[in-house]
């Protein structure tokens, strides 16, 4: 293991060892003091007044740039707080190939002993998911570390213009902000409250700015639904160049009374839609709470900032760590960038999924096991870009099986393209009654349709 640096000295372990172990790392990020050459220190700590006074100073300067109109993009987080999160994320690099590094070390062959190379095996893999936890959550900082916006410069005509066109809608302006991405996406900031007697929605305050700014301005999803009383800080981003509607159609297996389907529909990122259909073993209670589980951590994951790939392998490992392999559940994720149209799909285990376009229709598949089977998955992404009027259709394994029993699964394509309805709710009831009518009302297996169309933004 190699000796770091921290302030020009060497630092050793409370255990005497050149370097620093996986536990002095580990105090290390929530700043414990560590022993340097019999001196006790804390480690990347700065004094709090000049802490203090340096970021005073970038608040100037980023007040200062927002007023001369800099076109450059700069960081959202202070200097001082930038480096100091990029050392966070150095520090989780470290610990994860601390766990790789340990692994190399321990691997070994089959021995005699079945029991013990079978605990010796899942240990070597939950390090590994060890490590790709702690690779994660480095990427989330460096991330949040780089994230800059450019600050677009509002004349103070401009500005009067909208304070006053505010003031008749019954709102009071104090600061406004017009900001800028690097995707090229633009957001404003506002500080405002309602006047005496009113309660304007923050709706109407989207749409106004919409027109003063000739930008389809929208309030983002946690905003309150009116303006309040106390001055607050209300944000509107610009509106996506596409909206989705959805429909979900379902069945339940004729000998249950709780499908073992799962699904759920969220946008854990502003303009980034999620769609996510799980189909546990079996049927059942049992079955509802394995695909209930994926669902769930799907869901929290992507909310906690996660990508969807380490998502998807992280419940991977949960599954495999929980050691009833009956606990396998098939995954069927789906994306789609509104402001591009580019959608990727992961599908693990899943029935094919389907895209759209009039009466054309292309199979979306992959040949992979279900989650909680191996701990190292095939897990292949595919990507597409949509168009106005497309609409994607994700199926349960109960669909196929259906058709299996009339004109068979590969004649599906052919009937979507001949489906002319337009409402998704309306094309996934379709396409259930139709599978139920090629099963004769046989209900085998659980069965769930949802359908996604996507349009234009008018």
């Amino acid at each position: 293991m190699k000796t770091r640096l921290f302030s020009g000295k060497k630092i050793k372990c409370r255990c005497g060892k050149a370097g620093i172990c996986i536990f002095c790392r580990i105090k290390i990020i929530f700043h414990v003091p560590v022993l340097t050459n019999g001196q006790e220190s804390v480690l990347y700590n700065v004094p709090l007044q000049e802490s203090v006074q340096k970021q005073g100073m970038e608040g100037c300067a980023m007040k200062k740039q927002s007023i001369s109109g800099d076109t450059s993009f700069d960081s959202i987080l202070p200097e001082y707080g930038r480096k100091k999160l990029l050392m966070y994320a150095d520090s989780f690099r470290d610990l994860a190939n601390t766990f790789s590094d340990i692994q190399k070390e321990e691997e070994t062959e089959p021995t005699g002993d079945r029991q013990e190379y079978i605990w010796k095996k899942r240990l070597v893999e939950n390090r590994d998911l060890m490590a790709d936890h702690l690779n994660e959550m480095a990427q989330i900082m460096t991330r949040v570390a780089e994230e800059s916006y450019r600050f677009i410069h509002m004349s103070e005509r401009k500005v009067k213009q909208l304070a006053h066109a505010l003031k008749e809608e019954g709102v009071l302006l104090k600061e406004i902000f017009l900001m800028e991405k690097e995707s090229g996406h633009k957001e404003i900031n506002l500080i405002m409250r309602a006047g005496k007697g009113t309660s304007p929605a923050v709706d109407e305050v989207g749409n106004l700015l919409s027109v003063l700014l000739n930008l389809r301005m929208i309030p983002l999803k946690s905003s309150p639904v009116f303006v309040g009383k106390e001055w607050g800080n209300y944000q509107y981003m610009e509106e996506p160049k596409y909206h989705i509607l959805t429909g979900v159609a379902k069945a339940v297996k004729e000998t249950e009374h709780i499908s073992g389907d799962n699904y759920s529909f969220l946008e854990a990122k502003e303009g980034i839609l999620t769609a996510v259909l799980s189909d546990g073993m079996g049927s059942g209670e049992k079955a509802c709470k394995d695909s209930a589980f994926v669902i769930d951590f799907i869901e929290k994951f992507l909310e906690a900032g996660f990508g969807k790939e380490t998502a998807v392998q992280m419940i991977n490992g949960a599954l495999i760590a929980g050691g009833e392999p009956q606990n396998m559940s098939t995954l069927d994720l789906y994306q789609v960038d509104l402001y591009t149209g580019v959608c990727e799909f992961i599908k693990i285990g899943s029935a094919p999924s389907y895209i759209k376009r009039g009466n054309l229709v292309e199979q979306i598949s992959a040949r992979n096991l279900p989650l909680g089977v191996f701990y190292e998955m095939d897990m292949e992404m595919v990507r597409r870009r949509l168009v106005d009027g497309d609409y994607i259709v994700m199926l349960s394994d109960g669909i196929l099986d259906a058709l299996s029993q009339g004109i068979g699964e590969e004649m599906l394509p052919e009937m979507l393209g001949k489906i002319d309805l337009k409402n998704p709710a309306e094309i996934a009831n379709h396409i259930l009654n139709f599978c139920l009518h090629q099963s004769k009302g046989r209900i085998r297996d659980d069965m769930t349709v949802m359908v996604m169309g996507i349009w234009e933004s008018l």
